[in-house]
């Protein structure tokens, strides 16, 4: 197996297959992890790690780009960092170097949300230990987790208004997409067609139905994800602490 080679041969992925499940459980260790040492992370100046993990995903992006090359897989039609994941992946680098709030407010359902249908559901060829697999899944697991480390220690929350900003910055962009999907015959965010593998879009209907299908998704998701993250009034809080 040739660990940086363009051929899947021999190391195809499988869905749900041994190294998969292990990937997902070792991310749902890793978000309640974070959760449960919060508070000790509070205490520490964490901006240098910030930027490491930062450097990371430029780096991670990089090499990805030069395997495309190195093997002739790179298309314009289907290589540009064009998909909802791959403009996560940016966001997320630019909260990690700058702690913009509105950028925190768009990753965080962008970023959470995306990545995890993206990792119980890749469109991925390439299985362990095959550097794309590594790339895809580590990538994918930051883009979830720096929200999340944002929310937890960083103590930034999302407000109702957030998912509002969250639905502009989509329907702003998705017209872009249309257009360089056409001018390239490519199928960024899927805005073309439903991928190869399956995932949550082949329970959306037809083409182009399931693109309305899918904001009502996102938009149910995304007050869950609000509900479980936003600040708690005061008074609940205190609500809660007189009923102990």
């Amino acid at each position: 197996m040739n660990f940086f080679g363009g051929s899947s041969k021999g190391i195809r992925f499988e869905a749900f297959g041994i190294s998969h499940l292990i990937v997902i459980g070792i991310l749902v260790i890793c978000i309640i992890g974070l959760f449960l040492v919060r508070n000790k992370l509070k205490e520490l100046n964490l901006r240098k790690a910030e930027f490491v993990i930062a450097g990371f995903l430029v780096c991670a992006d990089v090499l990805y780009n030069i395997w495309m090359v190195k093997n002739d897989i790179w298309r314009v039609s289907d290589s540009l960092p064009l998909q909802l994941c791959s403009i996560s992946l940016y966001l997320v680098i630019i909260l990690l170097l700058t702690r913009k709030k509105l950028v925190y407010e768009i990753v965080l359902f962008t970023g959470i949300l995306g990545a995890m249908q993206a990792i119980l559901t890749p469109y991925l060829f390439f299985g362990f230990p095959h550097f794309r697999f590594i790339h895809f899944f580590s990538t994918h697991s930051l883009i979830i987790l720096v929200p999340f480390y944002f929310t937890w220690v960083r103590g930034y929350r999302p407000t109702l208004s957030s998912i509002g900003k969250v639905f502009i910055f989509l329907n702003i962009l998705m017209p872009f997409i249309i257009f360089i999907n056409k001018k390239t015959d490519g199928n960024y965010m899927f805005l073309g067609g439903k991928p190869e593998t399956k995932s949550v879009l082949n329970y959306l209907g037809d083409y182009p139905y399931y693109i309305v299908s899918l904001e009502g998704v996102l938009l149910v998701l995304s007050l869950l994800l609000w509900l479980g993250l936003r600040e708690k009034s005061k008074k609940v809080l205190k609500g809660t602490e007189i009923g102990m």
